[in-house]
């Protein structure tokens, strides 16, 4: 079964129930997998063909599920970019995926954000969504009367995949646009329903903590669990929403757009482990390679990049996928992230982890956001720069920084610079842009 086979399973079975609720309208599963077999039917009479890549900007709304929907009843391959996807850009991408081979299955074409590279065009087939949401399902105990918060944009993996789950349990999507207004994300909460969740980025949950921890706590017996992905949550604000969310599931979670989901971890369970996703889910197999690399199986992968044999051939081969993030394998069979192999920074020949320095950073009182990034040095080539944001209203002296990450970190990870800016350089999802630090 594909995921559109669940929409109409769920129309038949659960007809009057909601389906997606946005912007004060409420769409029943009847009335949405109609209006997506409408779309289907526009869609083949203007010529879409089977297995045609179909670009679309994303939009934060029940539209956007009626098109991506209905571009996979039609048979064709679904291709959202960001919103505000430049015009020459849409084109760029149109032209590409015209004259490209499409491996027949395949559902959607996801373009990376590009942080680390060149943005690719990831294959992802109808069996990998459903996978996923299997995944997804068992790991963190989706269920059919949950109501799901989306925040996050839908071209991406992190918010697209929480589709997925809600669709084959008939349950309900609540979508908002974005976590800039607090307050649209405390009337969803209002939502008369036993339980609740949520997917945020990290840094989404720290303004949340920074400007809503109490009000947060008000909805803790309504909020069933909480996934953070899309980057590295520090431990400070893991401790802080287990703190505001105390019964709560508190979820960590190994993803990518290439892998699927793979892993997931709740921290709320009085044993928080730094740097632990957990076990693999349903579908999934993890092994880290003897050079301490994190190598995904399962069919959650992407079937490659799309026009890009040999990019795939490099990170996908042997039935593995073969990831930039370092890790182990503890005892207990969970997997332990320790950042990206592009990310490791060089200190005089030592290997320092920037989320390391980052998380110890995010701890001190007074840090609303930083990164750690390397500079040149005369006598060590390279050295740490920490670049920090402060709180509204607070004052944070670069001395007392330095000796608090001195306290608590060995002397090479300790940077030697110290910046105040007005704000760090993020990607639209919320990740730390070091991509553009490497370019300054």
């Amino acid at each position: 079964m594909t995921i559109e086979d669940y929409l109409k399973q769920n129309a038949e079975q659960y007809a009057d129930k909601p389906a997606v609720i946005c912007n004060g309208v409420t769409l029943s599963y009847a009335r949405l997998y109609r209006k997506v077999r409408q779309r289907a039917s526009e869609l083949r009479q203007r010529g879409v063909r089977e297995g045609e890549a179909v670009v679309m900007r994303s939009s934060q709304d029940a539209e956007f599920l009626v098109q991506y929907f209905a571009i996979h009843l039609a048979k064709a391959v679904a291709v959202p970019l960001e919103k505000e996807t430049p015009q020459h850009r849409f084109d760029e991408i149109s032209r590409q995926l015209r004259g490209a081979v499409i491996p027949e299955g395949t559902a959607d074409i996801l373009f990376t954000t590009g942080t680390t590279g060149k943005s690719k065009g990831v294959m992802i087939s109808h069996r990998a969504i459903v996978c996923n949401a299997e995944n997804l399902i068992d790991g963190q105990q989706f269920s059919h009367d949950l109501v799901f918060i989306i925040c996050g944009p839908l071209n991406h993996i992190g918010s697209l995949s929480k589709i997925y789950p809600v669709i084959l349990l008939g349950a309900t999507l609540y979508i908002l646009e974005g976590m800039k207004d607090l307050g649209q994300f405390f009337h969803a909460l209002d939502y008369p329903c036993k339980k609740m969740a949520t997917f945020l980025v990290p840094a989404s949950i720290r303004m949340l903590l920074q400007f809503g921890a109490h009000q947060l706590a008000n909805y803790a017996d309504k909020i069933d669990f909480v996934e953070a992905g899309g980057a590295h949550l520090s431990m400070s604000d893991q401790q802080a929403l287990c703190q505001a969310l105390p019964n709560s599931r508190l979820y960590n979670t190994y993803a990518s757009t290439e892998t699927g989901i793979i892993c997931t971890y709740n921290y709320n369970n009085g044993n928080s482990l730094p740097g632990c996703l957990g076990r693999p889910m349903r579908h999934s197999r993890v092994f880290v390679t003897p050079d301490g690399r994190v190598a995904c199986q399962g069919p959650t992968l992407m079937t490659g990049y799309v026009g890009d044999p040999e990019k795939t051939a490099e990170v996908l081969h042997d039935d593995t996928l073969f990831t930039a993030d370092n890790g182990e394998i503890n005892d207990e069979g969970m997997l332990i992230l320790q950042g990206r192999n592009d990310d490791v920074i060089n200190i005089g020949g030592f290997k320092v982890a920037p989320s390391e320095v980052e998380d110890v950073a995010l701890s001190f009182s007074g840090i609303k956001d930083c990164i750690c990034i390397a500079v040149s040095h005369p006598v060590l080539g390279s050295a740490l720069k920490m670049l920090y944001v402060p709180s509204a209203g607070m004052q944070v002296g670069k001395r007392d920084l330095a000796r608090y990450i001195n306290a608590r970190l060995e002397s090479y990870k300790v940077p030697q610079f110290y910046e105040q800016v007005e704000q760090i350089h993020r990607t639209y999802n919320g990740k730390l842009d070091r991509k553009f630090y490497r370019q300054q």
